[in-house]
C-alpha cells in the first residue's frame, strides 16, 4: 500500500504482458508494493515476478480488482473481459493504458476509446495515462540527469486525475495534465491505424 495524501491507497495491474510487467518493475523500483493478475491466475506470474517479489504480488483477477486505484494494461479488446468479471465499479479508479490500435471507429461509436472503456465500468473514474510510452521505454529508470520522463493524463474526473497524477509522481514521473478524454485527451487516443500526436513523444521535464 501507499499513501497520497494522507488516503492509504492499494494497486494492481492487470495484465502481464510488456507493459504490464514494465510498470511492476517501476512500482517495486519505487518500493510501493502493487498486485498483479491475468485471466490465467496467480501461478502463471510466479517466475516473472520472482526478481520482484518483495512488491509485486501475484493475485487471482478477482482479488486484484478490488484494488482501489486499478491499471489497466490489457489488449484494448479484453477490457469486456476484464468488465466482466467485477459487477461493482462504483467509485474505482481505473486507469486505462490500453491502445485501440486498429480497431474500426464504427465498433467505438467514432469516440476515443477510453470512452467506450469508461461505459464498460459503470460507476469507474477512469483516466488515460501510460499509454503514450511504448514498454521498453516505460521499463527504462524514469529519471535522467535531473530530468523526469513525462507521462500524459487524461480524464474526466478531477479528484481521479489529481490522484493518478500523484501516483505517477511516486512512480517518478513527471505527470503533465491533458485535461478531460474528449479534449486534450484525444491527443494520446488512438485511432484505427492512426496513432494520436502524442503517442511515442519521449519527452523530459526538469525535476524541481
Amino acid at each position: 500500500m501507499s499513501s497520497i495524501k494522507g488516503a492509504v491507497m492499494n494497486y494492481s495491474i492487470i495484465g502481464s504482458g510488456s507493459v504490464g510487467m514494465a510498470l511492476a518493475s517501476q512500482f517495486a523500483r519505487s518500493a510501493i508494493p502493487v498486485s498483479i493478475a491475468n485471466r490465467r491466475g496467480p501461478d502463471s506470474l510466479i517466475s516473472a515476478t520472482k526478481k520482484y517479489a518483495d512488491y509485486v504480488h501475484p493475485l487471482h483477477l478477482q482479488t486484484a480488482l478490488d484494488a482501489d486505484i486499478i491499471i489497466l494494461a490489457v489488449p484494448f479488446p479484453a477490457h469486456k473481459d476484464i468488465a466482466a468479471t467485477r459487477k461493482e465499479w462504483q467509485g474505482k479508479i481505473v486507469i486505462d493504458v490500453t491502445n485501440a490500435w486498429g480497431i474500426p471507429l464504427s465498433e467505438l461509436d467514432n469516440q476515443p476509446s477510453s470512452a467506450i472503456v469508461a461505459k464498460a465500468l459503470p460507476g469507474a473514474h477512469l483516466v488515460k495515462a501510460f499509454n503514450h510510452l511504448p514498454a521498453a521505454i516505460l521499463a527504462q529508470v524514469p529519471v535522467i540527469s535531473g530530468r523526469r520522463r513525462v507521462i500524459f493524463v487524461s480524464g474526466d474526473d478531477e479528484g481521479a486525475n489529481t490522484t493518478a497524477s500523484e501516483l505517477v509522481s511516486q512512480l517518478g514521473y513527471s505527470p503533465v495534465s491533458l485535461g478531460k478524454i474528449a479534449e486534450g485527451g484525444q491527443l494520446v487516443q488512438a485511432r484505427y491505424k492512426q496513432w494520436a500526436p502524442l503517442i511515442f513523444q519521449d519527452l523530459f521535464k526538469e525535476d524541481k
